[in-house]
């Protein structure tokens, strides 16, 4: 063995072989992540607060719509989406009641009257919960990638809730238990995209 073959034998048991191994483990790690696992996961976050960036993409305009704001979810079944551009606007999630505020009107309705916007909500509030059985009374769950960059697809069942006539499908990703971007596909063809950034924790 002449010396630049035992150099290039040292040079990748130093720096090559342990960034393989590393991706080996990364590796191994997505194989067996799964969805019990993400639920677990997600189901220890008792509380946060975000940020949003919403763009809803609407056949008949030639720009997407964009707004902005707060979100903020409380366990297990509180959720807020304070709209704050291009008008500020409210939307409060307790139980099965939703309630909008707009400047001094204020609406309240039963979740179940509305599947369009339950399938929404449900979905949202559902995998931050990390609640695996209120999915799949409504969705049917695919899961990709790993514990690090993760998407659940959530596919409309026919359960009796009428999600399935307004939307097709719904994707949401996520790392660990921060999820990151909500996208709806609806039915008609129109679809809706929310990028999520955390705020840090007090």
């Amino acid at each position: 063995m002449n010396d630049s073959t035992s150099l290039l034998r040292r040079v990748f048991r130093r720096r090559a072989l342990p960034f393989i191994l590393l991706l080996l483990a990364a590796h191994a790690g997505a194989a067996g992540f799964d969805i019990a696992q993400l639920m677990q996961t997600l189901a220890q976050t008792r509380g946060a607060q975000a940020t949003f960036v919403e763009k809803k993409y609407i056949a008949i305009l030639d720009r997407p719509i964009e707004s902005s704001g707060e979100l903020v979810y409380q366990a297990p079944g509180h959720l807020e989406k304070r709209t704050l551009r291009p008008k500020a606007e409210d939307m409060i999630l307790d139980g099965h009641e939703l309630t909008f505020i707009r400047g001094k009107q204020r609406r309240s309705m039963q979740l179940q009257d509305y599947p369009q916007i339950a399938a929404f909500t449900d979905s949202i509030r559902g995998t931050m919960a990390g609640d695996r059985k209120a999915l799949e009374r409504l969705f049917r769950l695919e899961l990709e990638g790993g514990p690090e960059r993760w998407q659940l697809s959530l596919t409309p069942t026919d359960s009796g809730s009428g999600a399935s006539a307004y939307v097709q499908r719904i994707r949401i990703g996520g790392s660990r238990d921060n999820v990151t971007s909500i996208e709806i596909v609806q039915k008609d063809g129109d679809r809706s995209v929310m990028t999520i950034t955390r705020s840090p924790a007090p």
